[in-house]
């Protein structure tokens, strides 16, 4: 099954780079990026803003652990490259990830040589893992997830994901059910590593307002990470709410004049984030069509409603609308994220919608915010040893000093 992975990307390379943007980037995903400077090297790789985002902490703690650490950080999309250049964190580069063949990975890790390649999340791509242990190089995994839905459909291509997961040297999972179900598609019992949220610990970084908003926080509606379909869905129940403004966020910045388009046929006044519009006292909604400015906009809301939720993408985080004190509104597609919704709902610590958002949003006034949130922080406290986890993870990026 490897062997025919690795030829259908090759006979892909072609299209694949005939799409790609400018030449800098096409060098980097062919596995041509920046040298390191001297000291013991890391590989780290996340897909984009959230899954970096969540490991921002992780990564931090490393550095200060060991400051002369050299760490590449390889991502899939141009924001969250310019969201980690933005980290200015000591030692650490970062360039687009490698197209998953064996030459443009092969690449990266002679010119690297990290002792570790750290995945985040669910970035198993195998022509890659397959390069890392063939250079010597340990393949570590942080904050994996797999959904019931997600471990089924691999079930086709098992011999595939089998073999990815044979080759990962230590693996901590967001959650039990998810580290079981990558054991039953072929990860060694003796490489799961602790189970661990990633998410739950890494908290909002505190950002000024852009612009004074046009209502009081408890009259603010946030939609974040919304999908198509949703946009018109919690418009509707906007409109009929106690809320008088609304920050519309959606999930892909790409979609901003689609959903400008339905703002505007709609006939509601709004602003644009991506022309650099600045909301007045008539606004009713703010198009936050920008990537990475998320923390910007759970600090200006009361209430949050979660994005993919109301569509069946499973929905999203739901610990970064709460560490920023915002009462959770959500949808019944929430699989990425089973377990923390479902203790939400047991303690009545979020509000549940199956197909009336408006009636939802009538009583959520100011004090009702205050009670959810403060139920949500009990409820979302970090589950998991922190330091434990940080301690098995430098044993396998530094064995020498840490022992395995």
């Amino acid at each position: 099954m490897l062997l025919i992975y690795r030829i259908v990307m090759a006979l892909m390379l072609v299209p694949l780079l005939m799409r790609l943007g400018p030449a800098g980037h096409l060098r980097e995903r062919l596995g041509i990026v920046p040298k390191p400077a001297k000291g013991p090297r890391l590989w780290l790789h996340g897909a984009s803003n959230g899954e970096l985002t969540s490991a921002r902490w992780v990564l931090k703690a490393v550095l200060q652990a060991h400051p002369d650490l050299q760490v590449l950080v390889t991502v899939n999309t141009a924001t969250a490259r310019a969201m980690v250049a933005q980290w200015a964190l000591p030692g650490v580069v970062v360039a687009f990830a490698p197209l998953d063949t064996a030459g443009a990975a092969a690449r990266v890790l002679r010119r690297w040589q990290p002792t570790a390649l750290v995945l985040i999340e669910n970035e198993l791509w195998p022509a890659r893992i397959l390069a890392a242990e063939a250079a010597g190089a340990k393949v570590l995994v942080i904050g994996a997830r797999i959904s019931p839905r997600s471990a089924q459909r691999w079930q086709w291509a098992r011999a595939l994901i089998g073999a990815s997961l044979d080759r990962v040297t230590w693996l901590c999972a967001q959650d039990a059910a998810s580290r079981d179900r990558f054991v039953a598609l072929g990860l060694s019992p003796d490489a799961a590593g602790p189970v661990l949220a990633l998410k739950a610990f890494g908290g909002v970084d505190a950002a000024p307002a852009p612009f004074e908003p046009p209502a009081p926080r408890d009259q603010t509606l946030l939609a974040a990470s919304t999908h198509d379909g949703e946009e018109a869905l919690i418009l509707q129940a906007f409109l009929t709410s106690r809320f008088g403004f609304l920050i519309l966020a959606p999930r892909h910045a790409k979609r901003g004049p689609e959903v400008a388009n339905l703002l505007s046929a709609n006939a509601v006044r709004f602003a644009q984030r991506s022309l650099g519009q600045v909301p007045g006292p008539e606004t009713q909604v703010y198009l936050a069509d920008t990537m990475g400015e998320m923390p910007l906009w759970y600090g200006m809301a009361g209430a949050c409603v979660i994005g993919g939720t109301f569509a069946q993408k499973g929905g999203h985080t739901p610990w970064e609308p709460n560490a920023a004190g915002c009462a959770i509104v959500h949808g019944p597609s929430v699989f990425n994220f089973a377990a923390p919704f479902a203790a939400l709902d047991t303690a009545g610590a979020a509000i549940a919608v199956s197909d009336n958002l408006a009636q939802a949003l009538i009583g959520l006034d100011g004090l009702r915010q205050d009670e959810l949130a403060a139920k949500a922080r009990i409820v979302l406290r970090p589950d998991g040893d922190r330091q434990a986890f940080m301690t098995a993870l430098l044993s396998q990026i530094m064995p020498d000093q840490y022992g395995t």
